[in-house]
C-alpha cells in the first residue's frame, strides 16, 4: 500500500509539472466561438414549422442579434407545431410574436421582427449584406429562390432547409464554393401555404387537396388544419397587421375564436346537398370576392348558383367524351349532379354507423372518390381551371401527407449546427444533410453528403447565366413574357428586359407605366424571331440573365414556352448587327450593363435538331410603343409582382448515396 500511494505521489507531482494549454469553454462552446456568437448579427427568413424551432435554438445557443422576417399572421392550424405561438396569438404576425416568445428564452437578446414580405424592393442587397449569414425557413420556392439570389449578390453564406413528412434536408450555399438553390432542376411544387388551398387556388392541387379536406370536415375527422372556410387571416388581403389581427379574432376573448364547424352546420341542415352547395360555391365564394385586395393580380372566382344551372338545364353540357369512364371530364353540371349523389350516399353511410360515427377517406371507395372529384372539379370550374378526369384525380389525390413537428425540429437543430461551423470558419466541414423516413443500409436516419461545387450551366450562379427559351412569337404575349416566363419560371421580382437588337430597344420596364402598353403585344411585333437574344435584367436581385429565343410553331398544346437548355449555340444566331460586346457577372457593380454572351461549350448528351426559320426579318413599328435606350438605369424603388406561394418536398440529391428511399416522389406535404 505505502508503494502505492507513493507511485500515485510522484504521477501526481509529474502532471502538475507539466504545462496544459487549456481550451476555454462557454457552456459546449470554444469561448472564441462563443464571443462570436454574441457579436454577430444573422437574418432568419420564415417564422413559421421550422423558423419557430431555428428561433428558440439560436437563441439558447447563444445567438444575440437575430433579425427574422415573415409575412404571416397566426392561424388556429398552426398551434400544433409552432410551438411558440398560443390561442391567444391567433391573428397576430407570426415574426413579432415568436421574437416576444423567443425572448423568455433569453431577456438580453437582441431581436428585430418584420411583419413583411422577404421579395419587399426595401429589403435589397445593401440589406443583405449586414448579416454574417442567412438561415431559410420557407415555405414557398419563390421566396427561396429570391432569398438564393440576394444572398449570392451579398456574397454571404444561406443554409437552406426543407421538411415534407419525416423528410428534411439542411444544405449550406457559398457563391463561388458550392451549389446554389437553382443550380439543379426542381421538381413540381407539392406543398402549399392554407391561405393558397382556402383562398386563392391557382392550380388543380389546390383544389384536390381542398376537397380531401371538406371530405373530413363533413364525413371524417375533423382537423383544425383542413379548415376550407375562407382564411380571413391571409397576409395578402391586408398589409395592416391590426386590422389582419381584427378580422382573425372574431371573439376577441384572449385568441377564442368562436367558429361553428362545417359539420356542425351540415348537420343543422340535415346534410342537404344543395344547400352545402350554394354554400360551398356560392357564399363562401362571394365572401372571398370581398377581399378585394387579393384579386388585384388574379382572376377573381365566379361564384355557382344551384337554382340558376338547374333552371338553365344546361344545354351547354358536353356529351361525354369516348373512353373509359374513369378518364372523361364532365361538364360542370354533371359535376353538379355527382356531387349532389355522392353527398347523399355518404350521409346514408354516415348515419348507418350512429351517432358520432366518422367516415375514413379512401381513394378506392366509389362514393369518397366520387366527392372529391365532384367538389374538386367545381372549385377548378369557379377559379377558371381546365377540369380533370375521375382518373387524374384519384392520382393526385392518393398522396398527400401533414406537416410533421418533430421533423422540424431535428432541421432546425442542424440548422444551427451548420451555422456554428461557419461562424468557427470551417466552411470546408458543412454538408448537405438528409433526414430519411426509415434508416438506410447502414442503419443511419441522418445522411450527409459532401456540398456539391457551383454548376457551370447553371442560370443564376454562372459567370454569364444564359438559357435558351421555345416559344411561338406569333401567339407569345409580352405580358406572359413578364409573367410566366421571367417571373414564374426563372424567380424574378422586377424584370426589365431590352432586346438586343444593336438599338437597345426596352420591352418590359420594371418602372410603372413605362411600358404597359407593350404588354398585349406579341413577341414577333417587336422584330423577335428565331435565333433574337433578351438581356433581363432584376436590379433588386443584381441579377441579369440572357434568354435565346427559340421560335416553334409545334409546342404540345396547352404548353406556352419550353426551356430547353442553357447552352446559348442551341438557337441559331441572330443575323442582325449586334451592338458592343460586355460581360455580365451577378453580383458585379456592372451587371446593369448590356450583354451579348459568347459562345458556352454545348453539352454532349443533349443534342437538339432544329427546323431553321426563314421568316424574313421584321422591325418593330413606331405604333409598339417600345422606349429606346442603350442601357438602363438601376431602379430603387422598382414595382414588384409576388409570384404564388408553396413550397416543395425535400429534394433528393444524386449525390446522396445511401438515400434509397425512392418511393416518395409523389408525396405532397402541407405545412
Amino acid at each position: 500500500m505505502p508503494k502505492l500511494t507513493a507511485s500515485i505521489l510522484v504521477l501526481q507531482a509529474e502532471v502538475e509539472a507539466v504545462p496544459i494549454n487549456m481550451v476555454q469553454l462557454v457552456g459546449s462552446l470554444r469561448k472564441e466561438l462563443a464571443d462570436s456568437l454574441s457579436t454577430s448579427k444573422v437574418l432568419v427568413v420564415g417564422a413559421g414549422g421550422i423558423g419557430c424551432e431555428l428561433l428558440k435554438n439560436l437563441v439558447l445557443t447563444g445567438f444575440k442579434n437575430i433579425e427574422v422576417i415573415d409575412l404571416d399572421t397566426i392561424d388556429v392550424s398552426n398551434l400544433n407545431r409552432q410551438f411558440l405561438f398560443q390561442k391567444k396569438h391567433v391573428g397576430k404576425s407570426k415574426a413579432q410574436v415568436a421574437k416576444e416568445s423567443a425572448l423568455h428564452f433569453c431577456p438580453s437578446a437582441n431581436i428585430t421582427a418584420y411583419h413583411d414580405s422577404i421579395m419587399n424592393p426595401d429589403y435589397n442587397v445593401e440589406f443583405f449584406k449586414d448579416f454574417i449569414l442567412v438561415m431559410n425557413a420557407l415555405d414557398n420556392r419563390a421566396a427561396r429562390n429570391h432569398v438564393n439570389r440576394m444572398c449570392l449578390a451579398a456574397d454571404i453564406p444561406l443554409i437552406e432547409s426543407g421538411t415534407a413528412g419525416y423528410l428534411g434536408q439542411v444544405t449550406v450555399i457559398k457563391k463561388g464554393m458550392t451549389e446554389c438553390y437553382e443550380c439543379q432542376p426542381k421538381p413540381a411544387q407539392k406543398t402549399f401555404p392554407g391561405c393558397t388551398i382556402r383562398n386563392t387556388p391557382s392550380e388543380p392541387i389546390h383544389c384536390i387537396v381542398w376537397a380531401k379536406y371538406l371530405f373530413n370536415q363533413l364525413f371524417g375527422e375533423e382537423d383544425a388544419d383542413q379548415d376550407v372556410s375562407p382564411d380571413t387571416a391571409d397576409p395578402e388581403a391586408s398589409w395592416n397587421p391590426e386590422e389582419t389581427a381584427t378580422r382573425a379574432t372574431a371573439a376577441e376573448m384572449d385568441g377564442d375564436v368562436k367558429r361553428v364547424s362545417t359539420k356542425q352546420w351540415a348537420r343543422r341542415n340535415k346534410y342537404d346537398a344543395i344547400k352545402l352547395f350554394n354554400k360551398l360555391f356560392k357564399d363562401d365564394i362571394m365572401y372571398l370576392l370581398t377581399m378585394d385586395k387579393l384579386w388585384k393580380k388574379r382572376k377573381a372566382p365566379t361564384p355557382l348558383v344551384w337554382q340558376q344551372l338547374e333552371n338553365a338545364g344546361c344545354p351547354r353540357e358536353e356529351s361525354p367524351s369516348s373512353g373509359l369512364k374513369d378518364q372523361q371530364v364532365l361538364g360542370v353540371w354533371g359535376y353538379c349532379k355527382l356531387f349532389r349523389e355522392s353527398v347523399e350516399t355518404l350521409h346514408s353511410l354516415l348515419a348507418e354507423k350512429g351517432d358520432g360515427a366518422e367516415l375514413v377517406w379512401d381513394k378506392d371507395d366509389p362514393p369518397s372518390m366520387d366527392f372529391v372529384t365532384a367538389a374538386a372539379n367545381l372549385r377548378m370550374y369557379i377559379f377558371s381551371m381546365n377540369m380533370k378526369s375521375r382518373f387524374d384525380v384519384k392520382s393526385m389525390a392518393g398522396n398527400i401527407i401533414p406537416a410533421i413537428a418533430t421533423t422540424n425540429a431535428v432541421i432546425a437543430g442542424l440548422i444551427v449546427l451548420e451555422a456554428l461551423k461557419i461562424l468557427a470558419g470551417e466552411m470546408e466541414s458543412c454538408r448537405t444533410i438528409f433526414l430519411n423516413k426509415c434508416p438506410n443500409l447502414r442503419k443511419k436516419l441522418l445522411v450527409p453528403c459532401i456540398l456539391d461545387p457551383p454548376g457551370a450551366n447553371c442560370f443564376v450562379c454562372a459567370n454569364k447565366p444564359e438559357v435558351t427559351v421555345k416559344v411561338n412569337v406569333h401567339k407569345t404575349m409580352v405580358l406572359s413574357l413578364q409573367d410566366k416566363i421571367l417571373k414564374e419560371r426563372f424567380g424574378m421580382v422586377a424584370p426589365d428586359v431590352q432586346i438586343e437588337d444593336g438599338k437597345g430597344t426596352i420591352l418590359i420596364s420594371s418602372e410603372e407605366g413605362e411600358t404597359e402598353a407593350n404588354n398585349s403585344k406579341f413577341l414577333s411585333d417587336f422584330g423577335i424571331r428565331n435565333g433574337s437574344r433578351l438581356q433581363a435584367d432584376d436590379f433588386l436581385q443584381d441579377y441579369t440573365l440572357l434568354i435565346n429565343v427559340l421560335h416553334s410553331e409545334d409546342l404540345e398544346r396547352d404548353v406556352e414556352f419550353e426551356v430547353v437548355g442553357e447552352a446559348p449555340d442551341k438557337a441559331p444566331p441572330p443575323q442582325n448587327n449586334q451592338g458592343e460586346v460586355h460581360n455580365v457577372a451577378n453580383g458585379n457593380n456592372d451587371s446593369a450593363q448590356p450583354s451579348t454572351s459568347s459562345k458556352v461549350p454545348a453539352e454532349d448528351d443533349d443534342v437538339m435538331v432544329v427546323d431553321s426559320d426563314d421568316d424574313a426579318d421584321a422591325e418593330a413599328s413606331s405604333s409598339s410603343a417600345a422606349v429606346t435606350s442603350a442601357t438602363k438605369r438601376k431602379h430603387a424603388n422598382a414595382e414588384f409582382g409576388e409570384t404564388p406561394t408553396k413550397r416543395p418536398r425535400t429534394d433528393q440529391s444524386s449525390a446522396e448515396a445511401d438515400h434509397d428511399d425512392d418511393n416518395d416522389d409523389d408525396i405532397i406535404a402541407l405545412d
